[in-house]
């Protein structure tokens, strides 16, 4: 069938005849029956979305696989941390039970029983608002607590020194229990106080690991949400810690997240996984960009920093996130810059990573264009976040140089 090749195949499937016309010939014709020209242009602008949509949900199931990727590795950490707690808890319980039984037939006055109660509870306290100390100062303040209980013939105080430091408690601290009770009961007493610090401990252990998991969960069911046709008020805040969580295994490799959260900021109509799609597709590829840039120049700590509060930045990104600031950065660094724009909502998410080159420039949102390796990239990420955020009468645009690269998503707030 003549030289030229066409990505298109047919199968026959019964005894037929094909027909090979010139490319002037076929437009000549197409020019002079219109019904074969409507035909041919019906088939081909329905052949066009039908591939336009499987390519769609393709991107979908890519962003779903990075998401799966991570999501695997992120939940292992708190479930396994939840299941060692819980598994101690179990041990150490007993003992707490065992150690409050001692206590209560000893024959304590109702002032001491409330002394200990209230020791107990400021003790529980202070361990939830310890800080954490440097080595040295841990080891001295251990050795000085077990001064204390070899002084008063306490046994296995090396078992319990480390607890009591870690609670923020002290020999000082200790003091006032033999002022206050018998030195008999001293020994049952620590081991019980020890045995109450470790279940607090451990129920904190849980309970974060737990509140982890939930907003992994919740994350993902934000992010994977499909059945959701009407549009409804949206936090841009939480729709980016959303992504952030689920992109957590990638943040880890030495990615540094800097966050400047404007206060109050307004609500915005839309398909809220739809937007969290956007900002997946923009960051993803942020990830990647610091990444390729900083592991091929140096060696990056697996460390993570996310600012909660809004950090202290230079003057100049009250308008637009500073140039210079970001390019003097020596680390993979993703800035994410969020304020209120009269009727609109201004998202940038800057990173200091390899640059968008000024040629490629104009042709990033298009369909299919990627600046990925084969296998890396669908082409499609950036082309379905510019039409979600026209499709909420919005506008996205980039300003990229070397060492920096800004995304600017503006949208229309609710109300």
């Amino acid at each position: 069938m003549g030289v030229s090749h066409f990505w298109a195949s047919g199968r026959a499937i019964t005894a037929c005849h094909i027909l090979e016309l010139s490319a002037e010939t076929f437009w000549k014709f197409m020019g002079l029956c219109p019904t074969v020209a409507t035909t041919v242009l019906r088939d081909m602008v329905a052949r066009m979305q039908e591939v336009q949509i499987l390519a769609q949900h393709r991107e979908r199931l890519i962003s779903l696989g990075t998401l799966a990727a991570g999501l695997a590795h992120e939940l292992n950490n708190p479930a396994s941390a939840a299941r060692r707690a819980a598994r101690e808890l179990r041990q150490v319980f007993p003992i707490l039970q065992t150690q409050t039984l001692k206590l209560t037939h000893k024959s304590l006055t109702d002032e001491q029983q409330e002394f200990l109660t209230a020791l107990q509870q400021e003790a529980i306290a202070r361990a939830q608002n310890a800080s954490p100390l440097d080595p040295l100062t841990q080891s001295d303040r251990e050795d000085q607590i077990m001064d204390w209980m070899d002084n008063h013939t306490i046994q296995n105080s090396w078992q319990l020194a480390s607890n009591f430091v870690n609670a923020g408690l002290d020999s000082q601290w200790l003091d006032q229990i033999p002022d206050r009770l018998d030195e008999q009961c001293l020994q049952e007493i620590l081991i019980w106080l020890d045995a109450t610090l470790t279940v607090v401990g451990l129920l904190h252990t849980l309970g974060h690991s737990t509140e982890r998991i939930h907003q992994l969960v919740e994350a993902v069911q934000d992010y994977s949400s499909l059945d959701s046709v009407d549009l409804q008020p949206t936090d841009i805040h939480k729709g980016l810690e959303n992504t952030l969580t689920i992109l957590g295994h990638k943040l880890k490799r030495g990615v540094t997240i800097i966050r400047s959260y404007a206060n109050n900021l307004p609500p915005v109509l839309s398909h809220k996984s739809e937007l969290e799609q956007v900002w997946m597709n923009i960051i993803d590829n942020a990830i990647d960009a610091v990444l390729d840039r900083f592991n091929n120049t140096a060696h990056i700590q697996s460390t993570v920093a996310l600012h909660t509060n809004p950090v202290i930045i230079p003057t100049a990104w009250q308008s637009t996130i500073n140039q210079s600031f970001r390019t003097e950065q020596q680390q993979p660094t993703i800035w994410i810059h969020t304020r209120c724009e009269a009727d609109r909502v201004l998202v940038e998410i800057a990173d200091n990573g390899i640059g968008v080159p000024p040629e490629v420039q104009p042709h990033i949102f298009e369909p299919f264009f990627t600046t990925k390796g084969v296998g890396k990239g669908t082409g499609l990420g950036l082309n379905t976040s510019y039409k979600i955020v026209e499709r909420h009468g919005g506008d996205i645009r980039v300003i990229s140089r070397p060492g920096d690269t800004c995304f600017q998503i503006r949208l229309p707030t609710h109300g």
